[in-house]
């Protein structure tokens, strides 16, 4: 379920067509032999993984999920399966794509014969997502928890449902609880988070050393922020989170000048003092609306590009890291969750 440990497929999977990848529905699908290297990424991948175990709290799951008859779902993480059998039970059609090849190949044979079932042995980073409605249900890895979840947020069709088993601490950041984060600020004018459920960690085996929940992401119809202004309310929200000032009024001193910083504040009951992540979403969106009506030109041009620069420096950071983490060789942890 949960996964500490993660590779890259080599090559790019498309949305597949047939029931499993490399064979045609109702025929068990073809796998490629397995290296010394890749037999022993798939023990270690195995090994790092926390498996739910109770079918009746899976069913729970499911039903809360409100999966229906016509219903195309993505499952990330399928583990062993037992999700997947009951997203089955529902569902039009369940696309399960899990990493780990002798787990995929496992999930192939189990659900040969039902032909609403597709099982894909790929990185769910490598798959291309369906240009048609649809749902997620997935259990994340916890060093991609955000890479995933991005790439999900920022599809051209995003999912209309995410349902997304992770760390407790990571649901917050999402949810942006107890204090508001940028991904939490970027992702509420498009999607509604919930905790959908709270893990006790005996539902798990081997039971993990952190708190597991499920975040619930429901897109919003329609979105809270127009999709001419997208842009500029992305630019706007990465750079009031990363210009390091002790205050967002201190930001906005430097965009549009320490008067009007402290006119507009006033207007929309922003504290002086108060830093990014102690304004409320709510409180964002106000003062977004204020200076857009207001100061749209001077924010556009200053502010354009924040969020691209961002994201280049967070993949500068996230690329050093693998670097190091290889150079080091040490073995993943075996019971490190999301």
């Amino acid at each position: 379920m949960f996964r500490a440990y993660r590779h890259r497929a080599g090559q790019q999977s498309n949305w597949p067509a047939d029931k499993h990848r490399g064979g045609r529905a109702g025929q068990q699908a073809s796998w490629p032999a397995e290296s010394n290297t890749a037999r022993q990424a798939g023990r270690e991948i195995a090994h790092t993984q926390n498996f739910l175990t109770s079918r009746r709290l899976v069913e729970r799951l499911v039903e809360r999920a409100e999966i229906g008859p016509d219903d195309l779902v993505l499952e990330i993480g399928p583990g062993r399966g037992i999700i997947t059998e009951a997203l089955a039970r529902r569902a039009r059609s369940v696309v399960a794509v899990e990493k780990d090849p002798a787990l995929a190949g496992r999930l192939a044979r189990r659900f040969v014969e039902n032909p609403s079932v597709t099982i894909v042995a790929a990185d769910v980073l490598d798959v291309s997502l369906p240009s048609v409605p649809f749902k997620v249900f997935a259990s994340l890895p916890f060093n991609a928890t955000s890479e995933i979840v991005t790439r999900l947020l920022a599809a051209p069709c995003p999912p209309d449902e995410m349902y997304l088993v992770m760390q407790r601490e990571a649901a917050e950041r999402f949810s942006g609880t107890p204090r508001e984060s940028l991904m939490a600020v970027l992702l509420k004018p498009w999607f509604e988070p919930s905790i959908a459920h709270r893990f006790e960690r005996h539902d798990f085996t081997p039971a993990p050393r952190v708190d597991a929940v499920m975040l619930r992401l429901h897109k919003r119809g329609p979105p809270l922020v127009a999709d001419a202004d997208a842009r500029l309310f992305r630019d706007f929200a990465s750079n009031g989170f990363t210009a390091w000032r002790p205050s967002l009024v201190c930001t906005l001193e430097g965009l549009i000048g320490r008067v009007r910083a402290r006119q507009v504040a006033r207007e929309v009951g922003l504290p002086l003092e108060a830093p990014p992540s102690q304004v409320g979403f709510e409180l964002w969106l106000r003062l977004f609306q204020v200076l857009k009506d207001g100061d749209r030109t001077l924010l556009a041009g200053r502010l354009a590009g924040s969020e691209h620069r961002l994201r280049l420096q967070q993949r500068s950071l996230a690329k050093v890291h693998r670097t190091r983490t290889r150079q080091t060789r040490r073995p993943p942890p075996k019971r490190l969750i999301a």
